[in-house]
């Protein structure tokens, strides 16, 4: 069974990381979302949540060969602990590449772990989750940049109005 690391900060995730994530588990048996928790940032939402987010819009996608967890550590060690010979990465077209081709030669030397690239959906590259927090603090519809459960929590944990109708 070959089985694929897809990390990030998820903070919140997007249709994007989704759909990267969902691409993932029709070519690998099983697909590990990692939650990357960064002591040097401060994430609108805590470790909990954002694992909780990440498992139920993969559920709402009809995804049953993935496991969501956390981790404070290297992505690699996890990628050890579970068997993962890959971790796969989205890739738009705002410098990702420059940004994770140096990570993932590291994490090659350092390990063995080969990184593979997926390239975002056309319709979705220009959605990160900075974006869709900016977006929804100033009131901007955010139902097409993210899964229906984190546009709830999204909003909930900005004050604003979860309802469509209400705009």
């Amino acid at each position: 069974m070959t089985i694929a690391v897809c990390p990030g900060s998820f903070d919140p995730l997007t249709n994007g990381h989704l759909d990267v994530i969902l691409r993932c588990s029709q070519l690998f048996d099983e697909v590990h979302v990692v939650v990357a928790v960064n002591a040097n940032k401060q994430p609108m939402f805590t470790e909990e949540q954002r694992v909780r987010l990440v498992d139920q819009a993969l559920h709402d996608a009809g995804c049953t060969n993935y496991t969501v967890a956390a981790t404070d550590g290297l992505i690699i060690d996890y990628c050890r602990q579970v068997g993962a010979p890959v971790i796969v990465k989205g890739l738009r077209q705002n410098g990702d590449y420059e940004a994770e081709l140096g990570m993932a030669l590291v994490n090659r030397k350092l390990a063995g772990i080969e990184t593979l690239f997926l390239p975002a959906d056309p319709v979705l590259e220009h959605i990160s989750s900075s974006v869709v927090k900016d977006v929804a603090r100033h009131d901007g519809d955010i139902t097409d940049m993210v899964p229906p459960c984190v546009r709830v929590t999204l909003l909930k944990a900005l004050g604003k109005s979860t309802s469509l109708d209400e705009k």
